[in-house]
C-alpha cells in the first residue's frame, strides 16, 4: 500500500502499539523522541530489546505527517507496508535472529531506487505513475539486512541538477530554512535525514549530489569509490560517474549504513570485485594521516564565511593529522560534461522523442543538449575520463587525505533560483564546483558539517581519499566529528 504523507492513517499506529509486547523504555532521550536518537545509537537499543522497531517507525512516520508537508522531501510514503517490516524485524529480535545493525532501523530512498511495487518517479511527470518489478540490488541488500523502508524522497528532476528546486512533485525545502534549497540532486534524502523523518537515507552522486546536499542540510554524506556500491536497478544520470551511498547524521552511522551496500554485484557491469573491509570496525583505529590541501581551483573564491569555516577547520585538522601539505590535483574538464550529456540522452532519447512536454523545459533542455555530442566526441572524452582515473595514485604518493570545502558558497534562494531560470544552471554548478572533479575521479569522498554560516545555515566540508579508501575517509572524519561540537545541533522545527 502506498499513501502520501499527509494520509497516515491512525488505526495502523494503535495497531503497532499492540505490538510491542516486552520492549523497555530507550531511556530519557529515546522515551521523549526516539527519531532524534542517532542510527547507531538506534540500533544498539533495538539490538538489546530496549526499544522496538514499531516504535522507531511510529515516531518517523509521526515526524513525516507532521514535516513533510513544509519541507517536501517524500514523494511516496509507504507506511503500512514499513509497519509490517517493523513488525517482522521485532519478531525476528525477539527471537534472536538479529541480523545486525540496520535490523529494524526506518530509513529511505531517494525516488530513482527501484522499488517493486512501489512506484519510482525519478521526480518527473515521465514516470510519474512507473511501477517496477524488481528491487534495485542495493534495496535487496538493505532488505536483506533488515532494514524497515519508509517510502521514496523526492530529488531534483531525473537528479539532474543540484538545487532540488526542479521536480514533478515541487521543490525540496531546507530543514534549517525554508526559505532556502537543500541542495541536490539527493534534496529529499538530505532534509529527511536532517529533519529526523528517517536514520538513514540513500542518496546517488553524479556531480556531488550526495556530499552538496549533506553540506547544505548539516548532515553526513558519503560518496563511495566507482563500483564500490552497485547502481544496478538506479535511474541513471551518467553510467561512467553515478555513484550510490548513504546520508546519515553521523559518521559512524554512515559506515554502518555503507557495510551491506557495498561488494561486487555480477550483474553490474560497473561494480568493482574488490574486498570489503568492516568500515565500523576501521573507525577506532588510530592512523597517522599526512593531510593534502587542494588550493587551486577548490580553494580560490570562496565565500567569505565558508573560507572562515574552512580555515578553523584546518586548524582542528592540524591536531589530527601529522603534516598538512599543498596539492595539486585535476579538477575535471570540459570531457566530463560531455560523457554526462551524452549518457544522459541516451538513456532519455525515446522518451524525449514521444513525451518532451512531460519533462520540466530546463531538464528538457539539459538533457537534449547531450543530441550534440558526436560519438567521436564521446569517445575521446570517455576515453579520458579512463585515463585521469588511471593517475589517481600519484596524487596520493605524498599524502593520504584531501581536504576542500564541499561548496564554495552557501546555498540559494529557492524563490531566486526559480526567478531567474536562465542563471539556474550556473548557480547550480557553482554550488557544485568542488564536488563534481571527484565523480570524474571515482574517488572516495565524504562532506561533514563544520560550521555555519551567519544566518544558520550548514558548512560542509569535504575529505576525499585513494580509490578503495573509505575506511581512511571514515576515519579522520569521525576524528573531526568527536574534536568539535558541530553535528550536535540541529534544525528548529517552527
Amino acid at each position: 500500500m502506498k499513501v502520501t504523507a499527509s494520509g497516515l492513517a491512525g488505526g495502523m499506529m494503535a495497531g503497532a502499539e499492540a505490538s510491542m509486547g516486552s520492549y523497555g523504555t530507550a531511556g530519557k532521550t529515546g522515551a521523549s523522541d526516539p527519531a532524534k536518537l542517532r542510527l547507531s545509537e538506534a540500533s544498539e537499543l533495538v539490538h538489546a530489546r530496549k526499544i522496538s522497531p514499531v516504535e522507531l517507525t511510529q515516531e518517523c512516520l509521526k515526524r513525516i505527517d507532521r514535516l513533510n508537508p513544509k519541507l517536501n522531501a517524500f514523494i511516496t510514503v509507504t507506511a503500512e507496508s514499513a509497519l509490517a517490516q517493523a513488525r517482522e524485524a521485532e519478531a525476528e529480535i525477539q527471537k534472536g535472529q538479529w541480523k545486525g545493525p540496520l535490523h529494524g532501523i526506518p530509513i529511505a530512498l531517494k525516488d530513482l531506487v527501484d522499488t517493486a511495487g512501489v512506484r519510482t518517479t525519478a521526480g518527473s511527470a515521465v514516470f510519474k505513475e512507473r511501477v517496477p518489478t524488481q528491487d534495485a540490488e542495493l534495496v535487496r541488500r538493505l532488505k536483506v539486512a533488515g532494514a524497515v523502508l519508509l517510502g521514496k524522497l523526492n530529488l531534483h528532476e531525473f537528479a539532474y541538477g543540484g538545487s532540488s528546486a526542479i521536480s514533478a512533485f515541487g521543490p525540496v525545502r531546507n530543514p534549517w530554512d525554508v526559505e532556502y534549497s537543500p541542495g541536490g540532486s539527493s534534496g529529499g534524502s538530505a532534509a529527511a535525514v536532517a529533519a529526523g523523518m528517517c536514520f538513514g537515507a540513500i542518496g546517488s552522486d553524479t556531480g556531488g549530489s550526495i556530499r552538496e546536499p549533506a553540506g547544505y542540510c548539516g548532515i553526513v554524506g558519503l560518496k563511495p569509490t566507482y563500483g564500490c556500491v552497485s547502481t544496478r536497478g538506479v535511474i541513471p544520470l551518467s553510467w561512467s560517474q553515478d555513484h550510490m551511498g548513504p546520508m546519515t547524521r553521523t559518521v559512524h552511522d554512515a559506515a554502518l549504513m555503507l557495510q551491506p551496500l557495498a561488494g561486487y554485484d555480477p550483474e553490474d557491469v560497473t561494480s568493482a570485485n574488490v574486498p570489503v573491509p568492516d568500515f565500523a570496525a576501521a573507525l577506532g583505529k588510530k592512523t597517522s594521516f599526512r593531510l593534502g590541501i587542494p588550493r587551486a581551483y577548490f580553494w580560490q573564491e570562496l565565500h567569505p564565511e565558508v573560507q572562515e569555516a574552512m580555515t578553523a577547520a584546518l586548524g582542528v585538522l592540524g591536531k589530527l593529522t601529522v603534516s598538512q601539505q599543498d596539492v595539486e590535483i585535476p579538477a575535471g574538464g570540459e570531457f566530463s560534461g560531455a560523457v554526462l550529456t551524452a549518457e544522459a540522452y541516451a538513456y532519455h532519447e525515446e522518451n524525449v522523442k514521444k513525451s518532451p512536454e512531460l519533462y520540466h523545459p530546463e531538464t528538457f533542455k539539459r538533457i537534449r543538449a547531450g543530441a550534440e555530442v558526436s560519438t567521436s566526441a564521446y569517445i575521446a572524452a570517455r576515453r579520458q575520463l579512463e585515463q585521469v582515473r588511471r593517475a589517481t595514485p600519484k596524487i596520493f604518493e605524498t599524502v593520504d587525505i584531501l581536504v576542500t570545502p564541499t561548496s564554495p558558497v552557501p546555498p540559494g534562494k529557492i524563490s531566486e533560483l526559480l526567478g531567474e531560470p536562465d542563471k539556474l544552471r550556473g548557480r547550480e554548478l557553482l554550488m557544485l564546483r568542488n564536488t563534481r572533479p571527484f565523480n570524474v575521479l571515482g574517488l572516495p569522498t565524504i562532506s561533514i558539517l563544520c560550521g555555519f554560516t551567519k544566518s544558520g545555515l550548514p558548512i560542509g566540508m569535504q575529505l576525499t581519499g585513494p580509490l578503495g579508501g573509505e575506511a581512511a575517509v571514515l576515519s579522520l572524519a569521525l576524528a573531526y566529528e568527536q574534536a568539535t561540537e558541530w553535528h550536535k545541533r540541529e534544525p528548529r522545527e517552527d
